[in-house]
């Protein structure tokens, strides 16, 4: 069970306060996130902390526990590597290739003697009528691929222009600190990662039967990270590269990209109206290396690549994040949190006196209180502007955590 791992010290913080209590600790998110290192890691606090609980763990991505298929197979495993009365720690990591499994864990939680942990990577592992299965019985702690600041402790890099750049175009899985940062060697890596998420997450899981037309439109999504989309604009692009489907399968199947946490969809807030928008959404990617291995990395894209960065840290920090509309003016980020809120805009640079004018004026169009910042990839800048705080983007990555 001993695994060497470089710890993560933002997720074990959300779990510790509910080590050895009776409730079900989930955690999800892509693929090759560390989420099984993260079990890891809490394996060995429960063994420093709690000596006398024994511990059990199934991988379902390890062979030799591929016949645990199903809820009743889930349960007789676990009884039977019981070694006595008290208490036992069960991690069960990629639930849900286990069918049913919902029960096994009900049925772990109602006896009062299991710890209990476990992974998935689909974001409808624990949703609709699951939830309502397990109410008030789990937590749900999300993970994402590395920060920049975990990025750098990975590589054992110092935070500089070239090394962020490197984050940029490779993005966070932690396995990349194994790999020789070249190009060839890490999209070779993070293409067989995609893959693997499109077949075995979005096609099996989905029974997805028009592939050539899903794959096409994950390419659209990775050309057009951070620009206003919607089912019709993206079937219309689709029909003219001769591939036709109605706008209910477009939506479908980005839900189903959505919930293999592939790409995050983020909705317009109408800051005077104060609703969230259903038409017009953004999309972006859980990693930029991901998109990467789908598109291409292209020098022309960098500021939408800023935006996703600056997205990813939001979400790292636990904000609930909308794009703010405010008449004609949009806000990239409206981040709300533990009911402070922050607005957010993201540019390669102010030097232009009309981008200047624009990314200012826009956050000036919000007439309240809360902290409005302009993140930018100027490396020397002022500190503020009519209120208007104004962050280097290494170092909002950096030291911006609240």
């Amino acid at each position: 069970m001993s695994k060497d791992f470089i710890a993560r010290d933002i997720y074990t913080a959300k779990i510790l306060p509910y080590i050895n209590k009776n409730l079900i600790k989930v955690i999800v998110g892509q693929r090759r996130t560390g989420k099984s290192y993260l079990l890891y890691q809490i394996m060995e606090i429960i063994k420093r902390d709690f000596p006398e609980m024994p511990i059990i763990h199934i991988n379902k991505e390890d062979l030799q526990f591929d016949l645990i298929q199903s809820y009743t197979d889930l349960v007789g495993y676990a009884e039977q590597m019981r070694t006595g009365k008290g208490k036992h720690a069960i991690f069960i990591d990629e639930i849900q290739d286990i069918d049913q499994f919902e029960k096994a864990l009900r049925h772990f939680q109602f006896n009062d003697d299991w710890d209990i942990y476990c992974t998935g990577s689909n974001a409808k592992l624990l949703s609709g009528e699951l939830a309502t299965y397990l109410s008030g019985r789990y937590i749900e702690i999300k993970m994402y691929s590395l920060s920049y600041p975990e990025f750098l402790l990975f590589q054992k890099l110092e935070d500089s222009p070239d090394n962020f750049y490197t984050y940029l175009k490779y993005g966070g899985l932690p396995y990349l600190c194994n790999l020789d940062l070249n190009d060839a060697t890490v999209f070779e890596y993070l293409k067989n990662i995609y893959n693997t998420i499109l077949f075995k997450d979005v096609v099996a899981r989905f029974n997805i039967r028009h592939i050539a037309f899903l794959e096409r439109l994950t390419r659209y999504v990775a050309d057009n990270i951070g620009n206003l989309l919607s089912a019709k604009k993206i079937n219309d692009y689709l029909k003219s590269q001769k591939l036709s489907f109605s706008n209910n399968i477009v939506l479908d199947y980005l839900h189903h990209l959505q919930n293999a946490y592939l790409i995050l969809c983020i909705h317009r807030n109408d800051l005077k109206g104060k609703r969230i928008l259903e038409i017009g959404e953004k999309y972006y990617f859980h990693d930029t290396g991901m998109r990467h291995a789908i598109g291409g990395f292209k020098q022309n894209d960098i500021s939408q690549l800023f935006e996703n960065i600056v997205l990813h840290h939001l979400l790292i920090n636990e904000y609930d994040v909308t794009i703010g509309k405010i008449d004609d003016y949009e806000i990239d980020f409206v981040c709300d949190k533990a009911g402070s809120r922050l607005y957010i805009q993201v540019t390669l640079s102010l030097a232009d006196a009309k981008v200047r004018e624009r990314e200012i004026g826009n956050l000036l169009q919000v007439r309240d209180n809360f902290r409005k910042i302009v993140v930018t990839g100027d490396e020397y800048s002022e500190k503020s502007q009519q209120g208007v705080e104004i962050w280097n983007i290494r170092k909002f990555l950096t030291h911006f955590d609240n």
